[in-house]
């Protein structure tokens, strides 16, 4: 894994507006290694099942896990009470929680930071499987290591 810098992770973070951002955009093709995704959550939540679709789109091949204890995942994978969002994936050793776009987890796999993995914390109304008739508001994409330090990854803005 290429030595990850903060400071490298915070130039490469950017804000983008939705109206240059849409989910359907065709992202990078991925390495065949990286396009295996673990997906755990709860029967009970729809916009993750639009989030595995968000996936697919762009080349992930989604397993996904529908299980009762989404929490003792999020426990066994170091998603504390503030990332934590209604799915956790993991890939390639990489943890991706809640509704994180498809283009900002292959730039991490692309960049192989030296990170537990990215987050969009919450239920975030416009991130990808949580459209609503054109309801966005903003959100920022965070990166989180082991030791528990967060960064900004991305922030997604609304014009």
């Amino acid at each position: 894994m290429k030595r990850f810098m903060w400071v490298a992770l915070i130039i490469h973070s950017m804000s983008v507006s939705y109206a240059q951002s849409t989910w359907n955009e065709k992202t990078e093709s991925l390495d065949k290694g990286d396009r295996d995704i673990v997906v755990y959550r709860s029967s009970t939540c729809g916009c993750c099942a639009k989030w595995l679709t968000h996936l697919s789109t762009h080349g992930f091949n989604v397993t996904d896990y529908i299980i009762d204890d989404v929490q003792g995942i999020k426990d066994q994978y170091g998603v504390t009470s503030s990332l934590a969002s209604c799915h956790t994936a993991i890939i390639n050793g990489y943890v991706v929680e809640g509704h994180v776009p498809a283009g900002d987890i292959k730039t991490m796999l692309k960049n192989q930071y030296n990170i537990k993995g990215l987050a969009v914390p919450g239920m975030v109304v416009g991130t990808p499987g949580m459209e609503m008739r054109g309801q966005v508001e903003p959100f920022r994409v965070l990166a989180f290591d082991a030791s528990g330090q967060l960064k900004v990854y991305k922030s997604y803005i609304k014009y």
